[in-house]
């Protein structure tokens, strides 16, 4: 199944192909030298994308384990917190507990100077339902004491993986900070030098470069001609295809995958 070109590219090339009435740049570059800068800024940045995958997956994977590790801790205070307050309230039952036994001792004070039965009664059922209140907290704080025993495991495994995710994470970062510091000086100069290559480019011409290395999986956005076919996506081109890329006469891209195509001896003096 033939590919969509991406229509933009095309117009912008052929608009690179058309000479400008003013202007200095299109008057002195030849098409010869705007595919030799191209090719020239293809391979710098194959440079780059090379060091870039010795990094691998260790940027996404010290990414994955920061989010991870937040979510962790974040998990990890919840369970603080609800035992906390789990204690808090133990407490303020213990606290109803000493309130309700001292009324308890009060009221049973009183009884002693009663002048009759009915306010020895009175004084008999706000006993009794001190007694109740205090079976109630009782109560309540074992239960409370049962859901602190219960979180305290989860809230002991999440340490753990907080724990293991923290080691993890400083290896990975420390992995990806040694690759970085060995490949820092290198990418330095590869920015350097794509920086004054691109100086070189139109820049109608550089944004469809760019658009295009961007479609592309391999970043590939100029690619020579090998065995008669795209060095990009390996469809055939035909022979009067291949004599006018080899001109280098006007800027040609792959009827296929859209990519910009050299010759063979594109990078030969």
């Amino acid at each position: 199944m033939r590919k969509i070109k991406d229509t933009t590219n095309e117009e912008t090339i052929k608009n690179e192909n058309q000479p400008e009435k003013d202007g200095v740049e299109s008057s002195e570059v030849t098409i010869e030298e705007k595919l030799k800068n191209l090719y020239e800024l293809q391979k710098i940045e194959t440079q780059l994308d090379n060091i870039e995958k010795l990094r691998g997956e260790l940027p996404m994977e010290v990414e994955d384990l920061e989010d991870e590790l937040t979510g962790a801790k974040t998990r990890y205070q919840k369970f603080l917190d609800e035992i906390d307050s789990l204690e808090k309230k133990i407490s303020a039952k213990k606290i109803e507990i000493k309130n309700a036994e001292a009324k308890i001792k009060k009221y049973t004070e009183q009884q002693k100077d009663v002048r009759n039965n009915r306010e020895y009664d009175a004084l008999n059922k706000e006993i009794e339902f001190q007694q109740l209140e205090i079976q109630l907290c009782e109560k309540n704080i074992k239960e409370f004491q049962a859901m602190i025993e219960k979180l305290k495991p989860e809230c002991n495994q999440v340490l753990v993986l907080i724990e293991k995710l923290s080691h993890d994470l400083q290896m990975k970062q420390k992995e990806l900070q040694e690759i970085i510091k060995e490949t820092e000086k290198e990418e330095e100069i590869i920015k350097k030098k794509i920086e004054k290559i691109e100086r070189k480019i139109d820049p109608r011409l550089l944004t469809a470069f760019k658009r295009i290395r961007k479609n592309m999986k391999n970043g590939l956005a100029v690619v020579k001609i090998e065995r008669d076919a795209c060095g990009g996506c390996f469809a055939k081109i035909p022979p009067q295809r291949q004599l006018e890329i080899k001109m280098r006469k006007k800027i040609i891209v792959c009827e296929y995958c859209g990519r910009i195509l050299v010759d063979p001896d594109i990078d030969k003096n």
